[in-house]
């Protein structure tokens, strides 16, 4: 059930789960997802060389009010998409492409947020050269705001956004990542250009004069997060360890009216070098403190606070969860994964996080998987993931890059899509423990969406807690992470077997 709330508040669909003679390798039920392409009207690709072999996003958000959200795809040097949801309620998913003044070419990222406060969802358009903002006119329609709102013109190569609100502020921060240098593409590495922030000027109706943050190491995914519940947002960063020098993984406190500052190992901070893409947190072990993914090339990393959360140090804890995802799991190819999206959320219900992973060789690098399916890794009572793609039926071979799951047909089952390079987008339908013809949700579901007064309307930044008698979900409501991809809207929360929930 949905719940459009202020203060806390939820119902419970009592659903069936999968029974015991289905039952894979994993302890959990495994969800049966359909591919319907085609069938829905999805008919976008991810084009481009160079600059655009990373990026390839999509926006998920709900901006005519119906409750169903719509998808708006990255084309790289083809016209971005937005397709108008019309899907059945429960039913086969019905993408319908619509003008909405969207259609922009040399996209890499999208990402949906209500930057005024008028309760129609804007976007942030990442591209290779200028970043388009367009403010939300309701209806799906939309204009581009980058005058009023004094978004720096820039011809960076721009690869990741997160925004967050601070104390006292009625707009929010914006962090933009980029690449490297577009200017030197026969010798790139070490000319990583600046990431910047962009902050309210007094007014509190459009932006200063961007701040930059130095030294910045060619991000790919950027995220504003309590990591350590302080009621403040730092910016954690994931960056590309193939073109910068001296770089690594970073974390900025972004304090009111101060400057950023980077954590260093004086504070605590350990360093990392990955090549990192995609970023996804979530409270997994259920102490109150969000553990984070970052997904890289090989080997991924799953980060774990130490101590008492005075200081931002991790241990990493992708092996001893089963989470590294380093190989393919189906296909014959023993190479190295190359992993980009991530996205910890419930598929089927049972009350566990599970994780999502979009994969796809960088081009035709020999060195690294070429069949490199998509990962789906179903949460365990006992804390470790269990591979289920195969099973699920999402297994795709093609060029992944960013992704998304999210109810398209408001039937309590998280649906997927997935941008792939010099490919088409592929959207599958979750079945639940059905079929095509007759789905079966399984477990028992609630659905939120935040609001409240004044300029963060939709409470980005805020925890969520659904207690279940005695066992309590967390979830942290952010915009950023992933890779190149976002989504603005409903809250899922799969409860298992509980019916009751508050």
């Amino acid at each position: 059930m949905r719940k459009q709330i202020t203060l806390l508040a939820a119902a419970v669909f009592a659903l069936q789960t999968v029974g015991a003679a289905d039952a894979p390798p994993s302890t959990r039920p495994v969800p049966r997802f359909i591919e319907e392409t085609d069938t829905a009207g999805l008919q976008s690709r991810f084009e481009g060389q160079d600059e655009f072999m990373v990026g390839g996003g999509v926006a998920v958000f709900d901006c005519d009010s119906d409750g169903l959200p719509e998808v708006y795809i990255t084309g790289g040097v083809n016209k971005a998409k937005f397709y108008r949801n019309k899907s059945a309620r429960g039913g086969a998913l019905k993408l319908q492409e619509q003008r909405s003044g969207l259609e922009l070419t040399n996209a890499t990222g999208a990402y949906p947020i209500d930057i005024d406060g008028d309760g129609n969802a804007d976007l942030v358009v990442l591209r290779v050269g200028e970043v388009e903002v367009f403010r939300g006119l309701g209806q799906c329609k939309f204009e581009r705001a980058n005058a009023q709102w004094n978004i720096p013109a820039s011809n960076d190569w721009h690869t990741a956004f997160s925004a967050t609100w601070e104390k006292g502020s009625s707009m929010p921060t914006l962090a933009i990542g980029s690449y490297y240098d577009r200017s030197r593409p026969d010798f790139p590495w070490g000319t990583c250009t600046p990431a910047m922030l962009l902050r309210p000027d007094a007014s509190g109706k459009r932006y200063a004069a961007p701040e930059l943050l130095q030294p910045s190491y060619c991000a790919l995914s950027m995220l504003f997060s309590d990591w350590n519940r302080s009621g403040e947002a730092s910016l954690r960063v994931a960056n590309d360890r193939e073109y910068y020098k001296g770089g690594q993984e970073q974390l900025w406190k972004v304090a009111p009216g101060l400057p950023a500052k980077q954590y260093t190992e004086a504070d605590g901070w350990k360093r990392l070098q990955v090549w990192g893409m995609g970023i996804a947190s979530h409270d997994i072990d259920g102490d109150g403190y969000p553990e984070v993914f970052i997904t890289s090339m090989a080997d991924n990393k799953f980060q774990k606070l130490q101590g008492d959360a005075k200081n931002p140090s991790y241990i990493d804890q992708a092996y001893k969860r089963g989470i590294t995802a380093h190989r393919p799991y189906v296909g014959g190819d023993i190479h190295p994964s190359t992993a980009w999206h991530a996205q910890f959320a419930d598929v089927n219900n049972d009350g566990l996080s599970d994780l999502f992973i979009v994969k796809g060789n960088v081009s035709t690098m020999p060195d690294f998987a070429i069949l490199d399916p998509n990962d789906l890794l179903l949460g365990e009572a006992d804390g470790h993931f269990t591979q289920v793609g195969q099973q699920a039926g999402v297994a795709s071979f093609r060029r992944g890059r960013g992704g998304m799951l999210a109810d398209l047909n408001g039937d309590g089952l998280l649906d997927m899509v997935v941008v792939n390079r010099l490919d088409k987008a592929q959207l599958w339908r979750n079945l639940g423990a059905g079929t095509a013809d007759k789905p079966q949700a399984m477990g028992h579901w609630l659905q939120l969406r935040l609001q409240q007064a004044g300029g963060n309307r939709d409470a980005v930044g805020a925890w969520v807690e659904v207690d279940l008698g005695g066992k309590i979900i967390r979830e942290e409501l952010t915009i950023g992470g992933g890779h190149a991809s976002g989504h603005l809207g409903w809250m899922h929360f799969g409860l298992g077997e509980s019916r009751d929930a508050k």
